[in-house]
């Protein structure tokens, strides 16, 4: 396209001295969401890339192939709450999925019926729903609603049986569901009270959540207040009852960090007891699993990089009841017969009954390329499980926690056809300098007889891991005829608490090492070449993809950076953006500055360069990863960019960070995508 791009306003008076240095920022003036100003650059932002992606061949195959793939029918994972069957579905044609109720498996099976259809909540389907829980009795159905993709809550209730609404609703929520007091009377929930609008466009830093209880029928105000930190705004609560009903169960993190102090309330007649503190220092990760007696069932990574299970008593002493292995344990469930424990081996999913005590353990054959849901109680035998893979998204199962007999779920998906996937091959490969594991995926009729455009994927942070699972636009990127990589960073949850530190706060540069390095393997091992490599990744991995392009233009023909962190200096200050410290540090701190500022994408670009064709997605709704970072990072390239591939912002309107988004706008934003991937790199679809 021709570099004339929308005037994006510089105001070279702002200029911040921090820790020393000068920075400047000339395009703060977007980081207001709601200015007509902004609203014009928007506009006009949009304007520019629609006509540019009108006139790429390949979008129209594009769009046409993500259609098809949203129009399979698909299924979610069972759940069995209080008595109730209940599965999420779609037949293709809605835009959220539909939630359906039971009192029988073989009734949800057959069909069940509607208890909450989500295309209801709002005129153009971009209400969607958060969470759901049924209260203990199987009398109130509590869902949680997002406006427009915002993290912002509103709960709601119904009753299961009938299906009709009850007049009660609880907003303000964010970052929880309804958790039930065993006699129905009441759930507590996470209350934000005075942190700006809810609207999804506010950008206002998020203060401490309320922990609360809220009585069924009685107003909001009115509701107690069981546990808030004033002095300390960036520690999260989460509660959830004991399997035995005797004690609430609250976790308390700092931010992100996964280290974790855990508290006991006795459950009485008369309400919470005091806490028992059982442990009160952020020293590990330890998550509640079940009961057993008067001892607690955790899984920690005390000790034990890549986690283990153990027994603790009320003081916090442990004992192993499934020592650290060689998978890392990713979740772990009470059973009827005791435990069910999902690892990763090697990034891959590994599925394993154990008796209570640890011992009696085996694998439950379930195929997969990463589990999705993993529902199970300590009152029922059923354990369901769904697991997608690359091309094709959940097929459920339900396995017996006594026997480990299992058998595949198809009859929850609704009749029809779709696009069908096509046969692929997935190998596991290593970068051998860094020693960076990766999957390579491709159609199974190609051969690498010569490179091919190719698409690489990766996160590398949070202690999330990164898995060959599906997502909607790797079977339209594969049918192309596309070169797939999901790539397994330092800073993600792949191989355990190591791996996750060896790529955070000071470390983070190494993330974006082990990226190039992976890039730069590809193109030595003739996969691929620069010319033909595209590299993608969504909120922290849209920082990684912004970060590596600044530093390595050249290794890169496409950078798609989608709702990504880019100003590292200000992400603090936004939203829930203080709560990253954990993994990025803090601008305030001198020495977390200079890491912060040598890596951070918006300060890392250089006028007069040419960087890689670029798509910037994000959502003008987002009130996790707010769109300034976006907008200001686009400007910003748009004045520095030299090169000839163009470098474009796609701002979707009234949706959020993703969550919720419906069908059609999933279809639309991956095709286009794609179709700037594919020009951009010589791939031709339909070839």
């Amino acid at each position: 396209m021709s570099a004339e791009y929308p005037e994006s306003r510089r105001d070279e008076s702002v200029v911040d001295t921090l820790h020393g240095h000068q920075i400047a920022d000339p395009y703060r003036w977007l980081e207001d969401a709601d200015s007509a100003e902004t609203k014009d650059w928007v506009g006009r932002q949009n304007a520019a890339t629609d006509t540019e992606l009108s006139s790429y061949p390949e979008r129209a195959w594009f769009q046409e192939t993500m259609t098809a793939i949203l129009a399979r029918p698909r299924a979610g994972v069972p759940g069995l709450k209080s008595g109730w069957y209940f599965a999420g579905r779609n037949d293709g044609s809605q835009a959220q999925d539909i939630v359906y109720v039971a009192d029988s498996l073989e009734g949800l099976l057959e069909g069940g019926r509607v208890i909450l259809d989500p295309n209801k909540l709002s005129a153009d389907g971009t209400d969607s729903l958060a969470s759901f829980t049924v209260s203990p009795d199987g009398r109130y159905f509590a869902y949680g609603v997002n406006e427009s993709g915002s993290d912002w809550t509103t709960f709601r209730l119904r009753e299961v049986a009938t299906g009709a609404d009850v007049d009660d609703v609880v907003t303000r929520a964010k970052f929880c569901e309804a958790t039930w007091l065993p006699d129905s009377s009441a759930y507590l929930y996470l209350h934000y009270p005075a942190s700006g609008r809810s609207e999804g466009t506010e950008t206002q830093a998020l203060g401490g959540g309320q922990l609360k209880l809220h009585k069924v029928g009685t107003p909001q105000e009115d509701d107690e207040l069981v546990l808030s930190f004033p002095d300390d705004d960036q520690l999260f609560i989460g509660p959830e009852v004991s399997d035995d009903d005797r004690y609430l169960v609250v976790t308390i993190s700092k931010g992100t960090d996964p280290a974790t102090r855990l508290w006991l309330y006795p459950l009485t007649d008369g309400g919470l007891g005091e806490p028992v503190k059982v442990i009160d220092e952020f020293r590990d990760e330890n998550v509640f699993v079940r009961m057993s007696g008067d001892h607690l069932v955790l899984r920690t990574d005390r000790d034990a990089s890549r986690g283990r299970v153990v027994s603790s008593d009320l003081a916090g002493n442990f004992t192993d009841l499934i020592p650290e292995g060689d998978g890392t344990l990713e979740s772990v469930r009470g059973t009827a017969a005791g435990l069910a424990v999902l690892s990763l081996l090697d990034a891959q999913p590994v599925l394993a009954l154990h008796d209570l005590d640890g011992s009696n353990g085996r694998v439950v054959p379930v195929p997969g390329g990463a589990v999705v849901g993993l529902n199970a109680s300590t009152k029922h035998d059923e354990v369901f499980i769904g697991l997608s893979s690359t091309t094709d998204p959940t097929v459920s199962y339900v396995v017996s926690a006594a026997t480990g007999e299992f058998r595949a779920l198809p009859e929850l998906v609704p009749a029809g056809v779709g696009f069908l996937s096509p046969d692929i091959t997935i190998s596991r490969r290593i970068e051998p300098g860094r020693e960076v594991p990766y999957f390579l995926i491709s159609r199974a009729d190609l051969t690498f007889d010569q490179p091919r455009p190719t698409l690489m994927y990766g996160y590398g942070g949070f202690r999330i891991p990164i898995l060959a699972d599906y997502r909607p636009g790797w079977p339209a990127w594969l049918a192309a005829g596309g070169v797939l990589v999901i790539t397994n960073l330092r800073g993600g949850g792949e191989y355990g608490s190591d791996w996750h530190d060896a790529g955070r706060l000071h470390n983070k540069q190494s993330v974006f090492d082990d990226f190039i390095a992976v890039g730069e393997h590809l193109c030595e091992t003739k996969v691929t070449t620069p010319a033909q490599l595209a590299i993608h990744g969504r909120s922290n991995g849209g920082l990684l993809v912004g970060a590596v392009m600044a530093q390595r233009p050249d290794l890169f023909a496409v950078a798609l950076p989608g709702v990504g962190v880019m100003d590292m200096l200000r992400f603090h200050l936004f939203t829930v953006g203080a709560a990253w410290a954990s993994d990025f540090g803090l601008p305030d701190d001198p020495a977390q500055f200079e890491d912060l500022l040598a890596y951070s994408p918006l300060h890392n670009l250089r006028d007069g360069t040419a960087y890689p064709a670029t798509l910037v997605v994000t959502g003008d709704h987002d009130d996790r990863v707010v769109p300034l970072h976006s907008h200001k990072f686009m400007a910003t390239l748009q004045h520095a960019h030299t090169g000839d591939g163009p470098v474009l912002s796609r701002i979707e309107v009234n949706t959020g960070h993703g969550f919720g988004k419906p069908a059609a706008m999933v279809a639309s934003e991956w095709a286009d995508l794609l179709a700037f991937a594919a020009h951009h790199t010589g791939l031709e679809p339909g070839i």
